[in-house]
């Protein structure tokens, strides 16, 4: 339990005041810290002079912003410094103040300075540019070593695990698990073993197993799911026993596969922003899958479709009745499910294919479910909040 003086303490930064708390009625004093904490927060949250002291703002100048982004990185925990700014760049519109390498530099980075530098990608100028793609760079390794590894390991155990399931040639079988999954078939008759199931050796298939096509919207609500999707396209392309493609789309499709051996050429690759023409992407991947059956399509829209809505809806019918595996996750993202058309989502539902959104960490575990072709519904049952 915290004390009463610490309680008036915490209400007066959060409200603001008076350097001697009569404004607020707290009448807390602050502290020469606590004045320079109250300071940062003045400057972003009362920068439109409602309070009796403050109202100066961050302004439109670069160092005093500058001055303001090392202040808060002083003051707060990480995790606070980019709540912090993300606020400030909502609330005061610090997109253009970012177009500067010295004030870029400054920034803790994380995924939503990453969607928003996406967003300015043409029109960075090339001084701010490498400093840009340093920042991106920074946070894809970070991204990359927390989920990388979770992905390669569920997509190789579901291939694994599919493998054996299917009828291996001669040269293949695994004799000794066959062997022991099918003693009860002994037939004393025959003096033998009459196998019903056949397993192979599902580590030592060194072929594609499977294609797996990502479709990214880059409509500007899409910004941090256009991020992990890139991230996880780049892991998966890594991985000898799938064949990875990655589109992202707006009215125009763009093909980004060529890239994918780094995440940040993928990245600045995108074009965040204008319109929506799924049914265009959904036609562009069809024309790329080879093997309906053995292909994972992750179509990653809030599905506010721009283009003719029936023909989206029968292209999608086409894809699954071909034996595509199609999902539509309306956000790879932490930040939960955003606006989204629920009209398209429940009519994609209704062809079989399942809409909802995820979050990084479960979607290898969703990879996995997609390549074995267990039910998704179940598994967004088990494993997904219902929103």
């Amino acid at each position: 339990m915290i004390g009463e003086a610490e309680r008036l303490r915490r209400w007066r930064l959060v409200l603001g005041g008076g350097a001697d708390g009569a404004a607020d009625g707290t009448g807390v004093a602050l502290s020469a810290a606590d004045g320079a904490l109250d300071g940062a927060l003045a400057a972003l949250y009362d920068g439109g002079g409602d309070g009796a002291r403050r109202g100066a703002g961050l302004g439109g100048s670069a160092p005093k912003v500058a001055r303001w982004l090392g202040d808060i990185r002083r003051y707060f925990p990480n995790t606070v410094v980019r709540v912090l700014q993300r606020d400030a760049l909502d609330r005061l519109g610090l997109e253009r103040m970012l177009l500067e390498p010295e004030l870029l530099a400054a920034v803790e980075p994380d995924v939503h300075l990453v969607g928003t530098l996406l967003s300015l990608n043409a029109v960075l100028p090339e001084q701010t540019r490498q400093t840009a793609r340093q920042v991106v760079r920074t946070v894809v390794e970070r991204l990359e070593a927390r989920l990388g590894e979770r992905m390669r390991a569920a997509v190789t155990g579901a291939l694994n695990k599919a493998a054996r399931t299917r009828r291996p040639r001669h040269g293949d079988i695994d004799w000794d698990r066959t062997i022991r999954a099918n003693l009860r078939h002994y037939s004393p008759e025959l003096g033998t073993i009459i196998p019903e199931r056949v397993i192979g050796y599902g580590r030592r298939q060194r072929q594609v197993q499977r294609e797996i096509v990502l479709a990214i919207d880059q409509s500007g609500s899409m910004a941090e799911s256009v991020v992990y999707a890139g991230l996880f396209g780049a892991v998966l392309a890594s991985m000898r026993t799938v064949r990875t493609r990655l589109v992202a789309f707006d009215t125009a499709v763009v093909d980004l596969s060529d890239r994918l051996d780094d995440p940040v050429e993928v990245l600045f690759g995108t074009q965040l922003g204008g319109g929506t023409d799924i049914n265009r992407a959904l036609a562009y991947c069809q024309s790329q899958i080879t093997r309906p059956s053995e292909t994972v399509l992750v179509l990653i829209s809030d599905l506010y479709e721009g283009g003719v809505r029936e023909q989206l809806l029968s292209r999608a019918r086409a894809l699954v009745e071909s034996g595509v595996q199609v999902v539509a996750l309306l956000a790879l993202s932490d930040s939960g499910a955003p606006a989204y058309d629920h009209e398209n989502a429940a009519a994609l539902h209704a062809l079989g294919v399942p809409a909802f959104a995820c979050t990084p960490d479960l979607f290898p575990d969703l990879m996995a479910a997609a390549i074995l072709r267990r039910d998704l519904n179940q598994w967004v049952s088990a494993h997904v909040e219902s929103s």
